[in-house]
């Protein structure tokens, strides 16, 4: 299993956030993210106070803003949304550089933007600031189920070794030659996915029975 470690998202420094309890930067972030997601459209002065919350959390936990910009790749899928709403939505047009684009998809496209936006670089924060383990003990002081903190525990501590093995996958394809180039290579890719999910499955067998036979009755050890 291996002991508790640190996570690539994970900023190591020894700011007031970074000895924030698990527990409460947990809840903070969920009250801050209701209120985030109640704010209604074209509340504009209440998002920069939003953001501008969270520039003041980042300077105080010593985290680079370099560190998160570039793990906010993770927001490409709602920024490509936002920019097509407007262009797909119905209602009044305005014209914007010259293209004539709905005026409450553009609404509704920038809503989106923000909210998307401050809620990645919020959690962010938190994975920076917070150790993997030091979140899962949070989650249980906060009472989730015990099986779905199970379930993140795992996931935490195998998503490195899933990430590897796909890794070996990969210089094994490329090493007889294999290049993916266009969709006529895609059942191949497909193949390799089948692959390492029967892999990751079997894995997971092993370890269960491993942890059956040192008596594991449902609850990990401290």
């Amino acid at each position: 299993m291996g002991g508790p470690h640190g996570h690539r998202l994970h900023f190591h420094a020894h700011s007031p956030v970074h000895r924030a309890p698990a527990h409460l930067k947990i809840l903070g972030l969920l009250g801050f993210m209701l209120l985030v997601v109640a704010t209604p459209r074209g509340w504009w002065p209440a998002y920069a106070a939003f953001l501008a919350v969270i520039g003041v959390v980042v300077a105080l936990s010593h985290v680079p803003p370099t560190y998160l910009l570039k793990r906010m790749v993770v927001e490409v899928p709602f920024v490509l949304f936002a920019v097509l709403l407007p262009f797909v939505s119905r209602g009044p047009e305005v014209e914007v550089l010259g293209l004539g684009v709905s005026e409450p998809g553009l609404q509704a496209g920038a809503t989106l933007l923000a909210k998307g936006t401050i809620g990645v670089l919020a959690s962010l924060t938190l994975a920076a600031t917070t150790e993997p383990q030091s979140l899962l003990a949070g989650l249980e002081r906060l009472r989730l189920p015990q099986q779905l903190v199970q379930i993140m525990a795992f996931m935490v501590r195998y998503l490195d070794v899933v990430t590897a093995e796909m890794h070996r996958m990969r210089i094994a394809r490329e090493s007889r030659g294999f290049t993916a180039r266009n969709p006529r290579h895609w059942p191949v890719l497909a193949r390799s996915l089948g692959a390492l999910f029967i892999r990751s499955y079997e894995r997971g067998e092993r370890v269960h029975l491993a942890m059956l036979s040192r008596g594991y009755t449902g609850r990990m050890p401290r």
